[in-house]
């Protein structure tokens, strides 16, 4: 299990430019917000974009529990302006954190860190190809989460997106290993078909075996499916404290099944996932 105290089910990306769709946020209830700087807005629009946001925060926060904003990647000429920013923000209690795209080089984090407030949140992401080859050393540098970025990375590959995911299966598997070393939080990738709940459900399933502990969103309504399938239900609470009461009286078996060490350390993990 992740050590960070930074554990969003859901993580709700909102466009930096769209600040009628921030002002919507507290619909859908996400864990976190990230108000993206980044993919989302045009390289003529970036400047503009980031002024209006910084307005936005300066008048008020978004309505969720942790506010980040996805800044510009190291090396770009939008990236120092955009942290600069950021710093303020969070100086000032309008902001959490930030999100690092595409990030490959540890002295970016490095560097990151020193220009924000003490206690900052850091998101990180690992969407190319030497960013998930690297992805342990990169995590041991302790970003509060790291999230895998599918469609960069297959794309950087020069591959391409398959309904099944299988091309991106091995990577996806590499940044939650990789974050579990690093005691760092993992999110999982995307869906960009925003309209499709049972896709994201049937994902957001996947990333739970997977060990992630919550996924990105790029539409409201995959807030909800987030929080039902990030959260252990009550069945699988009770099954939980069934092999922890087994293990603590000697009984060797619940529900036909033996109870081990290793059951042990799940129904822990399932019972932390619950806040219980």
């Amino acid at each position: 299990m992740s050590d960070s105290k930074f554990t969003p089910r859901s993580v709700l990306f909102v466009p930096g430019h769209r600040p009628d769709m921030l002002a919507k946020v507290g619909r859908s209830g996400p864990d976190a917000v990230v108000i993206d700087l980044e993919d989302a807005v045009s390289p003529p629009a970036k400047d503009e974009a980031r002024a209006t946001v910084m307005d936005g925060l300066a008048r008020e926060r978004p309505a969720a529990g942790t506010v980040l904003v996805r800044v510009n990647g190291a090396g770009t000429q939008w990236h120092d302006a955009d942290v600069a920013a950021c710093a303020t923000a969070i100086g000032a209690g309008q902001l959490d954190g930030v999100v690092l795209p595409v990030y490959e080089r540890v002295d970016d984090l490095t560097r990151l860190r020193s220009a924000l407030p003490a206690g900052a949140v850091v998101v990180v992401g690992l969407e190319s190809a030497l960013g998930v080859a690297d992805a342990r050393p990169l995590l041991a540098e302790g970003p509060d989460a790291a999230y895998f970025g599918a469609e960069d990375f297959i794309a950087d590959l020069g591959g391409r997106r398959t309904p099944g995911g299988a091309e991106v299966q091995y990577a996806r598997s590499q940044v939650c290993l990789a974050a579990r070393l690093g005691a760092v939080t993992a999110l999982d990738q995307v869906i960009v078909a925003v309209h499709d709940a049972e896709a994201f459900r049937a994902e957001a399933e996947q990333a739970v075996a997977l060990g992630y502990r919550g996924k990105l969103c790029l539409h409201p309504i995959q807030v909800a499916v987030a929080h039902e399938v990030f959260t252990p239900s009550a069945e699988q609470i009770e099954h939980a404290r069934a092999v922890l009461a087994a293990a603590e009286s000697g009984v060797g078996l619940v529900d036909g099944q033996m109870v081990d060490a290793v059951h042990v350390t799940m129904a822990r993990a399932v019972l932390e996932r619950a806040g219980v």
